[in-house]
């Protein structure tokens, strides 16, 4: 239905429909099973599109975008703030841990978590579904990402000290239930990234560990942390990887941008602290 109402399916995001107006101004779709996200900056545009979504489905229109999927929006003259505080609140009431002692860290900084064999299993299907349930937290809490995707190699066969490493996560969220990511208002669009990685870092089958993250105009906006799929056999080959992925996000991130006909302020950048790696990456006859 949405293409022939004009619209073009995005070929970076393919639940993202965009149609552009012939003054320059664009409209987009956003929908994720049943629940749907109208927005741009031509009006009249938006206006038609309720109209014909009205007339094939039954919909509800709520307004402007305050709660979607269990993410709380909220506006003030900075920008944009996203964040799952009542998430957060619900799952702490749900697991037991709403009265529970905060910390510092959501992980301990010198882990070692294996397959711990020796210790006592838990709850396989309690593991999974509260892993599950950081998981989609950590979509507006990257300071939470790294101590999810370890928890989260262990769902198969859960133990003690994984379900620990779990509610230390709790225990963390107690302390900051409110954080969120705020998007400011920024007049340069310059588009980058910023790599890592550490160095068999996985006492399971030592593999590293890959971390990103992106900005668009000073703004974050994706990240990621995941075990790498082969071993490395140097640091330099484990950081060259993380920026093989970098630059994997950066290429998709322009995609979107490209389909939204967004302009940016020079060329896409890459941030790496490895020596070795950027020079990899240099070497056109190596990379």
């Amino acid at each position: 239905m949405m293409k022939e109402l004009g619209y073009r399916q995005s070929q970076g995001d393919h639940t993202l429909f965009i149609k552009h107006s012939a003054a320059g101004r664009v409209t987009a779709l956003l929908v994720y099973v049943d629940d749907i996200i109208v927005t741009g900056n031509d009006e009249q545009g938006k206006v038609e599109l309720k109209k014909k979504l009205v007339k094939e489905f039954e919909i509800k229109e709520l307004g402007r975008l305050r709660y979607f999927l269990g993410i709380e929006v909220a506006y003030s003259t900075q920008g944009i703030f996203i964040s799952q505080q009542k998430y957060v609140s619900d799952l702490l009431t749900e697991t037991g841990k709403i009265g529970c002692k905060p910390v510092s860290t959501p992980i301990d900084p010198n882990h070692k978590l294996g397959e711990a064999k020796e210790e006592p299993v838990v709850d396989k299907r309690m593991y999974q579904r509260l892993v599950g349930r950081l998981i989609y937290l950590a979509h507006t809490r990257p300071d939470i990402a790294y101590s999810v995707s370890v928890i989260s190699q262990f769902m198969h066969d859960p133990r003690e000290p994984h379900l620990q490493a779990a509610y230390r996560v709790l225990h963390y969220l107690k302390g900051s239930p409110g954080k969120g990511i705020l998007f400011k208002r920024s007049k340069d669009l310059v588009l980058e990234a910023y790599t890592d990685a550490d160095y068999a870092g996985s006492v399971v089958d030592r593999r590293s560990t890959t971390g990103y993250c992106t900005f668009l105009g000073g703004n974050l906006v994706t990240w990621r942390s995941k075990k790498q799929n082969v071993v490395a056999r140097s640091s330099a080959e484990s950081e060259f990887r993380a920026i093989a992925q970098g630059l994997c996000e950066l290429l998709w991130l322009k995609i979107i941008l490209d389909d939204l006909r967004v302009n940016l302020d020079g060329p896409m950048k890459l941030y790496s602290d490895n020596k070795s790696a950027i020079n990899i990456a240099h070497n056109l006859y190596t990379a």
